[in-house]
Order: C-alpha cells, then structure tokens, then sequence
C-alpha cells in the first residue's frame, strides 16, 4: 500500500534556491517517489511518463481514455485537446486541410475492441479552447510556450483539487515537474520560478491550506 502522506510531505526536498541538487533531476525525484508506491500505483505513473512523450499515437489516447484512474482519463482527454488544438493551428500556418494529422478516433488507428465514446475520443467539451488558441496566437515562441504550459500547470491543479494525500496529489506533482524539468533546460530562470511555485503549492497542501503568494 503507498504511503502517500509520506510521500507528499517528501516531495520539496531540494536546495533552497530551487534547483536540483547537483548530480540529481526528474529521475532522481521520481525513484524517491517510486520507493513508497505499491506495484500497482507505480504502473499508473509509468502510465502518465508514457503520456509525457512528444510522438504520442491514438493508440495512447484511446487507452488513456479507458484508464481506471481518473486523473489519467481527464488529463488526458485535456491532452489530446491540446494537441489537436497545436495540430490545427499548424495546419492553417502551412496552409494544409485543417483536419490533417489530428488524432480524432476514425479509421484504424486503435484497439477497435475498446470500448471508447466516440466523443470523448474526438477531446469532449474543450474547456481551455480560448485560451489554448490565445496562447497559440503569440508571435514570440517561448511566450507561446510559457503560456501553454501554464494552460497545463492549471488543468493538473483543477484535476488534484480536494486531493491531498493520494495517488492524484502524486500525478499532478509528477504533471508540474515534468513541465519544471523542461524548462530548466530551455530557460533555467523560467524552470526555477516554476520549481519555486511548485514547491509552495506542495508546502502549503501539507499544512491543510493553499498556499498563497
């Protein structure tokens, strides 16, 4: 049985100014995870670095949609949204039919025998669309991404709320620090002031209260 309380009161166990200890990163934080899961938590986390993966398929999607944990089958549904959001948008950039490359469910790209709702494959209601597309709409590329990511940041808070000590509180950690870890290697100031807001969410949850600026 995981120890969540454990685990979630571990999670900021970095330097104070926010970065990895030297030698350690996404990795190192993730095995410390890993020690205090049982078998089954842990494959629903090897489930989510899976969905962290740039060459996504519909065959993830469509098993991700069909995912006992309700965390996995939100976030992405969000997911495919998203990507399907950056897909049209691309498309209308090089002036494709708007419709190429997106993931919508037809044709013979999953597991025909699961048993999925054709609309929820298609993404569902899309909640974040206007703000996905403003944030697609910036002309400066590591605003667009910021944007994005804080898009990400939101939807992984909106899906763990009233989540403390449980397996969710562990995804939506493992979420943000993914998009941490990334930009500590394209925008080192950009990843520690996300770290920073990680660790105070994390800090404030342990009390009981959200943490507040």
């Amino acid at each position: 049985m995981s120890n969540y309380e454990y685990i979630i009161s571990s999670l900021p166990f970095l330097s104070a100014d926010y970065k990895y200890r030297e030698g350690e990163g996404f990795k190192d934080v993730l095995e410390e995870i890993r020690r205090d899961l049982s078998p089954s938590d842990s494959q629903t986390v090897d489930f989510l670095l899976e969905g962290f993966s740039d060459k996504l398929d519909a065959d993830f999607y469509a098993r991700a949609l069909v995912h006992k944990n309700a965390y996995i089958r939100e976030y992405f549904r969000f997911d495919l949204n998203l990507r399907n959001a950056k897909v049209r948008y691309l498309n209308g950039r090089l002036g494709r039919d708007s419709g190429t490359d997106v993931i919508d469910g037809k044709g013979d790209l999953w597991d025909e025998g699961l048993d999925i709702d054709l609309y929820r494959f298609q993404g569902g209601e899309f909640e974040e669309a206007a703000a996905v597309d403003a944030a697609l709409s910036r002309l400066d590329l590591l605003d667009r991404e910021r944007e994005l990511d804080d898009i990400q940041w939101a939807k992984a808070d909106t899906l763990s709320h009233f989540h403390y000590f449980d397996l969710t509180a562990v995804l939506c950690y493992l979420t943000k620090l993914h998009i941490v870890d990334r930009w500590l290697s394209l925008d080192p100031e950009s990843g520690r002031e996300r770290f920073r807001k990680l660790v105070e969410e994390v800090r404030g949850t342990f009390r009981g209260v959200e943490y507040k600026a």
